[in-house]
């Protein structure tokens, strides 16, 4: 285009000056403002040219500088601790620090581990105290993947709610470690196999609580059930919405002693679990079932009571069905479970009571996140054994006393957390009835009492 112009221009003149010889002179000022116009249109030809040649290189600068982008290596992973096998160790947990007030004794424990009450204080109405055993620390290990596709992997998870070292004044602030979990995993496309011990199928659906965590809200009092034991599970994924999960566990009651040693649940079958996982829209769901048998006459074991109070039968069979499912609608989230069963302490079930006992219980706990930070949750539980069975699991006493048992739990919690990164802060509000009911030494029943506990706390997080 350049050329073209300039040649324009220059014929133009050129032209001008040959048809026109006998008045050149006279018209010398149009010839200057010719030349003039020419020599601006020959600038404003270079100046193009210029500005076409800087386009070109800037395009040019810029693909180059694309194609070397693409070629740049990724960002390198996070850090992972190798191991002698060239696997990977990822350690990982939180610290979790309570302060708390409350106005009676709670079972399993006072703190972090308030379930229901066992007593009310009859002079001070309030006691304060801080709690740090639920911190908790986690290791996990992924093997490299072997020449058949399976991958191996382990976890070992401990807490601190192992009891508190002996003796002194300051046995309090001496928690110890207790083991949680500690297994072996072999995967091989969708179906894990896991050895060691683990969470029961019964465990299911969590309550959301900042101070409640290695005891949930309503575990062993309000519908909330299940537990840790050594056994074999298999987990296999029929697809992203659909899981099934199978278990063979040991054996469990409350009169082996020592721990491990030969007890009615140890005597009789194992443990037998299968669950199904379902998910569908903002709907997850699961139902379990679960039997065991004890063995109530074992070999060595010269209790009367060892399968309850009363009870006279070889085996006692402790079978249930559990339900749970949780969904999210925008801000807003449901969860809880209900559960039916009959001797199922060792789970957890019927108020933590092991004896033919039959009940049921469930919970529900309604969740809003007003921010990314901000959320409050709502939660309601209750738990309901069979009247009569509990009466029958009842001792009968000797002169005036009068002997009892849990017939029934209620749980009410509200809190509001507030979590930023690993940090997460919280205060929660716990109320609790368990009824009693009695027996006189006439075996006769007497008037229920209740039990109603109170507990404030603020808990503060920090995961790692």
């Amino acid at each position: 285009m350049d050329f073209r112009i300039k040649r324009t221009a220059t014929a133009i003149a050129v032209a001008t000056a040959l048809a026109m010889p006998g008045v050149a002179l006279a018209q010398t000022d149009a010839e200057k403002a010719l030349e003039a116009r020419v020599a601006e249109l020959e600038k404003l030809v270079q100046q193009l040219s210029a500005d076409q040649t800087k386009t070109a290189t800037e395009v040019a600068t810029t693909a180059k500088a694309v194609e070397e982008a693409k070629t740049l290596p990724a960002p390198p992973p996070a850090p992972t601790v190798s191991t002698a096998n060239k696997g990977s160790l990822t350690v990982k947990g939180f610290v979790i620090a309570s302060l708390y007030a409350q106005d009676a004794n709670f079972a399993f424990g006072n703190g972090q581990s308030a379930e229901f009450p066992t007593g009310e204080y009859s002079t001070d109405k309030w006691t304060y105290g801080g709690d740090v055993r639920n911190t908790r620390l986690t290791l996990d290990w992924k093997g490299p993947e072997v020449a058949n596709g399976a991958k191996f992997g382990g976890l070992v998870e401990m807490d601190f709610f192992g009891g508190f070292a002996a003796g002194g004044g300051f046995t309090d602030e001496q928690p110890t470690p207790r083991l949680r979990l500690a297994y072996v995993d072999v995967t091989k496309g969708d179906t894990t196999i896991r050895i060691g011990q683990a969470w029961s199928p019964f465990f299911g659906n969590v309550p959301a609580s900042p101070t409640h965590v290695a005891f949930p809200l309503g575990f062993g009092s309000a519908g909330m059930v299940g537990w840790r034991f050594p056994g074999l599970f298999v987990y296999h994924n029929f697809s992203k919405n659909a899981k099934l999960t199978l278990a063979a566990m040991r054996g469990s009651w409350n009169d082996a002693s020592p721990a491990y040693g030969n007890g009615a649940g140890e005597s009789g079958t194992p443990q037998f679990e299968a669950r199904f996982d379902f998910s569908a829209g903002p709907w997850s769901l699961y139902v379990v079932g679960h039997y065991d048998q004890k063995d109530c006459n074992l070999v060595g074991d010269t209790s009367a009571s060892v399968c309850g109070y009363g009870y006279t039968k070889k085996n006692l069979d402790g079978t249930a069905v559990e339900l749970g499912a949780k969904a999210t609608f925008g801000k807003f989230t449901l969860a809880g479970n209900v559960y039916q069963g009959t001797a199922i302490g060792n789970q957890f079930g019927q108020i933590t009571q092991f004896g033919d006992i039959s009940g049921w219980g469930g919970w529900l706990q309604g969740s809003v996140k007003f921010t990314p930070q901000w959320s409050a949750n709502l939660f309601y539980g209750m738990e309901k054994p069979d009247d009569g069975d509990v009466f029958d699991y009842i001792a009968t006493p000797t002169g005036t006393a009068v002997n009892r048992a849990r017939a029934e739990n209620e749980m009410i919690a509200a809190s509001v957390m507030y979590s930023s990164g690993p940090y997460v802060f919280g205060i929660e509000w716990l109320n609790d009835k368990v009824t009693m009911a009695g027996k006189n030494s006439s075996g006769l029943p007497v008037s229920d009492i209740s039990y109603r506990g109170n507990q404030l706390s603020f808990s503060a997080w920090y995961k790692f």
